[in-house]
């Protein structure tokens, strides 16, 4: 745990993602990500200098047989109010839509749920658990698929809804996270997406250990550049 809270107080403090006062919604999706990073803000409550509090917030999807109640037992014993909210999310994109490509639809109206329950329960911040792989990752899906340079911001504020987004696990590597969710058997949801392990990012992530094999430290090569490179141009990474 020390090492996951150590990296995420160092990306809070790089980039100023928490202040003061803030109440925070960690987006609790169920998976090891979200989930690891929900227990590390919980533990950084007693440790950072800012006072914030925090709210874990689930969106459910509406696929059969998911159940949050053993998420909802760990976040009364680590002390964060758990919300949830129902959805059509996954009837409107499999059933009504029959999307092909469902996946950009999907996070889209997902991004839109959360921060209008965000704002519903007085959140000024929302926390996501992109981690350190996710950067590289998005970094070659923009490169790849839409010809472009281009990667998440650590800190982002929208105007249309007055929420600012952080990620605080940026510099936790994936490897990490496994480690910690397997060590702490932390409540992981199944995830019944019929596109789970079928997506363009699953396909980046082989590729990008299948080139590790041979360049060794490659990921850690990769975030530099895109983390100097977006430096240059985006102050808010």
């Amino acid at each position: 745990m020390k090492k996951i809270t150590s990296a995420t107080r160092r990306a809070i403090n790089d980039f100023n993602m928490i202040e003061d006062g803030d109440c925070i919604a960690v987006g609790v999706s169920g998976g090891k990500d979200s989930l690891t990073l929900l227990t590390a803000l919980a533990s950084l409550r007693n440790y950072l200098p800012q006072k914030f509090t925090l709210k874990a917030l689930t969106l459910e999807m509406g696929f059969e047989g998911c159940s949050t109640a053993d998420i909802a037992a760990y976040c009364e014993k680590i002390g964060v109010e758990y919300i949830t909210k129902e959805t059509e999310i996954a009837k409107i994109i499999f059933d009504i839509r029959k999307e092909k490509n469902p996946c950009s639809l999907c996070a889209k109206m997902r991004r839109g749920a959360l921060h209008e329950l965000a704002v519903l329960h007085g959140c000024n911040k929302v926390a996501l658990g992109h981690h350190f792989d996710d950067v590289i990752e998005t970094f070659f899906l923009s490169l790849f698929y839409e010809g472009r340079i281009s990667c998440f911001n650590a800190v982002s504020y929208l105007d249309r809804v007055n929420v600012t987004l952080i990620r605080p696990l940026l510099y936790v590597e994936e490897k990490d996270i496994i480690s910690f969710a397997r060590r702490t058997n932390l409540p992981i949801m199944h995830n019944p997406c019929p596109a789970d392990k079928h997506t363009k990012r699953e396909y980046i992530k082989q590729l990008l250990h299948s080139l590790e094999i041979e360049n060794k430290d490659l990921r850690k090569r990769v975030f530099t550049a895109v983390k100097n490179g977006l430096l240059l141009s985006n102050p808010d990474f």
